[in-house]
């Protein structure tokens, strides 16, 4: 279907979104633009719907002309078999946060590796990478466990309640990066006590996931700390770190470095990261 090139219909599928301020920064850039874009929610749990019905709601969204749409927790991998093709980059880390309606055809993209190197080199520069403790292997995982090898971490500690899962992002990782650049924990503690920082890639600390994924006993003040939760901005893991003296980063800056990408991906238009960080504070008070 053609599409307007004043006009764009986008969204967002994922569980307990309520709180996303994806709407506003996409809807936002386009109106700075002279664009309009409609951003619309597709929360599975509010409306009732469960990973089954993603072929549906993607056939809907097609159909009715969207340009694409935005994929979260925790469908980045499942979304993958409703698809024709993926970018290198999807491919490579076996997640889409980015699905693109063209020409008939359906193409997942992933800008959350981009949005969280971006992140860090902006948010956190100088810190020392040798030894990264990661929480979660799940989607989003693996897209900063792809970034973090890029940025250059000595090596990555994977813990993940589903041990299998972390297996295969380590095998997939050190098969792209060298040998033995990750590996899977077993002990949490020991892992913390020889790591220079720690990134929650895991739904612990979002509105409707109470609760930390690094015991706060553990968190000493050598350690960096950062979290691609952004709702609410300030985790329990995050104010937990502030207050063992760790520096911190929240998960802000991913978010709109990952929506400039997408923003790009579904309109073809340059999107400007500083006008859209400006929106995101003006909204979240961050």
């Amino acid at each position: 279907m053609a599409h307007n090139n004043n006009h764009y219909l986008t969204g967002l599928i994922g569980r307990d979104i309520q709180g996303s301020l994806s709407p506003w920064l996409h809807e936002q850039e386009a109106a700075a633009q002279d664009k309009t874009l409609v951003y619309r929610l597709f929360d599975f749990a509010a409306e009732g719907l469960d990973a089954d019905d993603l072929g549906r709601v993607l056939d809907a969204a097609q159909l009715c002309g969207f340009s694409g749409v935005n994929v979260t927790h925790p469908y980045k991998q499942a979304v993958i078999a409703h698809l024709d093709d993926l970018s290198e980059q999807a491919a490579q880390i076996g997640a889409v946060n980015t699905v693109v309606f063209r020409d008939g055809h359906r193409v997942g993209h992933n800008s959350d590796i981009f949005g969280f190197a971006e992140n860090m080199r902006t948010g956190l520069p100088g810190a020392t990478l040798d030894h990264v403790v990661q929480m979660g292997s799940g989607g989003a995982g693996a897209a900063t466990a792809h970034a973090l090898m890029s940025l250059g971490t000595g090596q990555l500690i994977l813990f993940d309640p589903d041990a299998s899962r972390a297996q295969t992002l380590c095998a997939a990782l050190n098969t792209i990066y060298g040998a033995d650049r990750a590996i899977v924990g077993t002990d949490l503690a020991a892992a913390v006590d020889q790591a220079d920082g720690i990134v929650n890639a895991t739904p612990l600390g979002m509105a409707g996931y109470p609760g930390s994924a690094i015991p706060a006993d553990l968190l000493d003040p050598r350690l960096w700390v950062t979290d691609i939760v952004y709702f609410p901005l300030e985790t329990q893991l995050l104010a937990e770190a502030r207050a063992a003296g760790c520096r911190t980063l929240n998960g802000s800056g991913m978010t709109i470095f990952q929506a400039a990408g997408a923003f790009e991906l579904f309109t073809q238009l340059k999107a400007d990261a500083t006008r859209m960080r400006a929106s995101f504070q003006s909204v979240s008070g961050g």
